[in-house]
């Protein structure tokens, strides 16, 4: 039944081929996304943008097809098989559209498979960390003459601690006495937290912090890497928009550092690798360095620690609001993530002298 209706939607893409088989990807909370091999043994990634979630999926993928393109024609020095593994490529409809809007009101956007590549969970390597710093340092290095004004926001506000803050203080009202016990741990933490926390939020209010294009969701698996751990591509840029480096940065420390899954039950597994977190730094900066303020360099470490909260607040949040936006597996899921992150929080902070930049 599945393989029936992808190939319905295959067909309206620019091919003359079928799909044969497909695997269903599992590691994004947001969107559905199939790894799919066609009868002429090509592979692609078909993917479902969550409209419920992204409000202008036409604008979202205009936004990543806008980065592609810039990205390609940085790196057109490479061969066209090379440039293919590097950035990635999206695949037309037969009427020329980056996307299909199906009968239900379902957007997809098909792309050229990286082959020979592989992703990570978790990090069990300094190599990796560091391949993962260079890469994401280069994506936002070959973006930072792109003018972040001509792609839209994606999910307005998604970065913001106040508008986080205000979900927040929403879902604690309406939140049922059973997960308001549960969570009351987690709720008092927030509470403690809240002032350090928009520290950032107060920088790029005032101007002091540059926006720029970024990717907003540097988590470890959204890099590509080939057989011998060597950064390839950066891969879901649904949320490309305007933002600032501390997001970005912060976010792939939050998965790069974190010893265990992000949903990990056991707690005492859960640590922030001070290791990794020197080896991505390294790698970041030899790409970003040049670009970036003594100002923004010296707020990367307090932006791993605001992106590590502002995950936990949203699965929280997530968690109060009876997990509505997030996909679960079972009924403490968003809460665990939420328990997980805050003890990251912990283990960072009784490192963070160590993290001075």
């Amino acid at each position: 039944m599945i393989l029936n209706k992808l190939n319905s939607i295959y067909a309206y893409f620019n091919n003359n081929d079928e799909i044969i088989s497909f695997d269903q990807l599992a590691s994004g909370h947001i969107n559905d996304t199939y790894f799919i091999k066609t009868k002429q043994n090509s592979f692609f990634i078909l993917q479902q943008i969550n409209s419920g979630v992204f409000k202008d999926v036409p604008g979202l993928i205009n936004n990543k097809v806008l980065i592609s393109n810039h990205l390609k024609d940085k790196k057109k020095h490479l061969s066209p098989i090379e440039l293919k593994r590097r950035v990635l490529s999206f695949v037309k409809t037969l009427n020329g559209a980056n996307y299909h809007k199906d009968n239900d009101g379902n957007y997809w956007n098909l792309m050229i498979y990286i082959k020979g590549s592989i992703t990570y969970e978790t990090v069990s390597c300094e190599t990796v960390a560091y391949e993962g710093g260079k890469l994401m340092g280069d994506f936002l290095n070959l973006t930072s003459d792109f003018n972040p004004s001509n792609l839209i926001d994606v999910i307005p506000n998604f970065h913001d601690m106040s508008f986080r803050f205000n979900q927040f203080n929403e879902a604690l009202s309406k939140a049922s006495e059973d997960r308001l016990s549960k969570a009351n741990k987690y709720i008092k933490l927030v509470s403690d937290l809240k002032e350090e926390m928009h520290i950032i939020e107060n920088l790029k209010a005032s101007g002091d912090i540059k926006l720029r294009v970024t990717h907003n969701d540097t988590k470890i698996s959204n890099i590509l890497f080939d057989l011998d751990k060597k950064g390839l591509c950066v891969i879901d840029t649904d949320t490309v928009m305007p933002g600032i480096v501390h997001y970005d940065f912060g976010d792939a420390i939050r998965t790069i550092c974190n010893t265990a899954a992000e949903d990990e039950k056991d707690l005492s597994k859960v640590k922030f690798n001070i290791g990794y977190y020197d080896a991505y730094v390294q790698g970041f900066l030899k790409e970003m360095k040049p670009d970036l303020t003594a100002l923004e360099i010296e707020y990367l470490p307090l932006g791993a620690k605001t992106m590590i909260f502002i995950m936990g607040l949203r699965f929280l949040t997530d968690y109060l609001n009876n997990d509505t936006y997030y996909k679960t597996s079972y009924l403490e899921h968003n809460l665990d993530r939420c328990k997980n992150q805050f003890k990251l929080i912990e283990s960072l902070t009784e490192q963070f002298n160590k993290m001075k930049i």
